[in-house]
């Protein structure tokens, strides 16, 4: 069952916007592609990379329908990831983020300009340690837990065209909304624990995962909600290639926070009440197996929705990925 991989989403947007198109937000967990699994073998090798999607024109105030405020919220990123089995109980992970695109659509009838970014978001340094493992020819019980940090690679204050002067033709801008930024720029802590059942014979799992994401104050004074998410999850295989996974996962996001004097709304136009929230998913996934290598997909399904404020809420949001396993090669090298 090692090669079943259970992606943790990319980013949860969170924005709200008033009449003049002024947008909050903050992000929830920075992984695309963070791996629901145990450790690697000892001087295993793994390379993947993965594409992920979002999209979403739905608004909610708290758990209702409201009036959108732009016209449509979008991203696509690609994420990368390696890591390597020091021992049989230690894992080290290392990965990276690009956004081909994060962009507000506005709504034409105000005459605003799309706001869009592109570039490297967060790099990610994430080891895991095995804490309890035991497998016999029917059973096999697992406990990970993880202890990692997020560095900012991308730039968290872009800014954007508000007002062009229609006589001399001077452009002003403003600071973009987080929800465009590449990072939020702070140096953010996780924890992970991972604990699986599984039953061999049935080629049959029952596993779980949780992450918790402490965040920390960005140049410009801001502080992110931190983030915590818990997924339950079973997976079969078929015919020794095919995994089907199912998950339902819960998230939880915390409102934003600014430093001491650092006025949000004034600055830079970020409601910290319209912040954060909870939410419940259902998450398919598809798995394929061919010796070393691994493809899968899968789709975020929200079920239910609960939003601090008036914010855009999940809609559209799937991943597609590819994932190499190397032993042999690795022990000839090392």
């Amino acid at each position: 069952m090692r090669y079943i991989f259970l992606l943790i989403p990319l980013f949860f947007l969170f924005i709200e916007s008033n009449a003049q198109g002024c947008c909050s937000g903050g992000a929830g967990s920075p992984i695309a592609g963070g791996t629901s699994q145990g450790v690697l073998r000892a001087k295993q090798v793994e390379f993947a990379i993965n594409y992920n999607y979002v999209e979403s024109n739905k608004f909610l105030i708290e758990d209702r329908d409201t009036v959108p405020l732009f016209e449509n919220l979008s991203s696509d990123y690609l994420y990368f990831r390696t890591g390597y089995g020091l021992s049989k109980k230690l894992t080290l992970e290392v990965s990276a983020g690009y956004f081909l695109n994060k962009k507000i659509d506005e709504i034409d009838s105000l005459n605003r300009e799309d706001i869009e970014s592109d570039g490297f978001g967060d790099l990610i340094i994430f080891p895991r340690y095995d804490v309890y493992f035991k497998s016999t020819t029917n059973r096999k019980t697992e406990i990970t837990v993880g202890v990692g940090c997020k560095i900012p690679l991308g730039s968290h204050i872009d800014s954007n065209v508000v007002f062009t002067n229609p006589v001399t033709g001077d452009e002003y801008y403003a600071t973009s909304p987080p929800t465009v930024q590449r990072t939020n720029g702070s140096l953010d802590f996780m924890l992970y624990l991972f604990a699986l059942h599984g039953f061999n014979r049935y080629k049959l799992n029952f596993f779980t995962n949780a992450l918790y994401i402490k965040k920390g104050y960005n140049s410009l004074g801001q502080k992110f909600g931190d983030y915590a998410s818990v997924g339950l999850f079973m997976s079969k295989i078929f015919y020794r290639k095919l995994g089907v996974t199912t998950q339902l996962k819960a998230e939880w996001i915390g409102k934003l926070q600014s430093a001491k004097y650092i006025d949000m709304i004034a600055y830079y136009n970020v409601y910290p009440e319209s912040t954060g929230g909870r939410k419940l998913f259902f998450v398919p996934q598809l798995s394929y197996t061919f010796r070393d290598l691994t493809l899968y997909g899968l789709a975020d399904i929200p079920l239910y929705q609960y939003v601090n404020g008036n914010q855009v809420g999940s809609e559209i949001n799937f991943t597609f990925g590819i994932s190499l396993r190397l032993s042999q090669l690795c022990d000839k090298i090392l």
